[in-house]
């Protein structure tokens, strides 16, 4: 079944703001990698410039994002219905590695009591 043009073009948005979102997270922090651990050796610190001036997670909030468009784009209702899994399993991974950044990083409590969104200005 071919999606509405109005769930494509949606989907289209959707995608580029989160690759956008992703970009700028790059931008930002040099110390985003795909395994999360502090960097001690690079001098690892808080980074507060950027989309991390928004919320605590900008690649997860970007990765979301891009996940609901692909579908959207493709005309994937499965794909859409499975989003919420997935959104769950990126959620999961931004609470633990948050826990170990509270544990492990000099700084990052007082700026998650400066930036109180993890991934959803205004809601969570």
């Amino acid at each position: 079944m071919v999606a509405p043009l109005w769930a494509q073009a949606l989907g289209a948005v959707l995608i580029a703001l989160g690759m956008v979102l992703v970009w700028q997270t790059f931008r930002f922090n040099t110390f985003a990698a795909p395994q999360v651990r502090v960097q001690a050796a690079r001098a690892h610190q808080v980074v507060t410039d950027g989309p991390y001036r928004i919320v605590r997670h900008p690649m997860y909030a970007g990765g979301m994002l891009w996940l609901l468009g692909m579908p959207l784009l493709l005309g994937s209702w499965w794909g859409v219905v499975a989003v919420p899994l997935l959104v769950a399993g990126m959620t999961l991974r931004a609470v633990g590695e948050e826990r170990m950044l509270r544990r492990e990083l000099s700084g990052y409590d007082e700026y998650a009591r400066r930036v109180r969104f993890r991934l959803l200005p205004g809601i969570w």
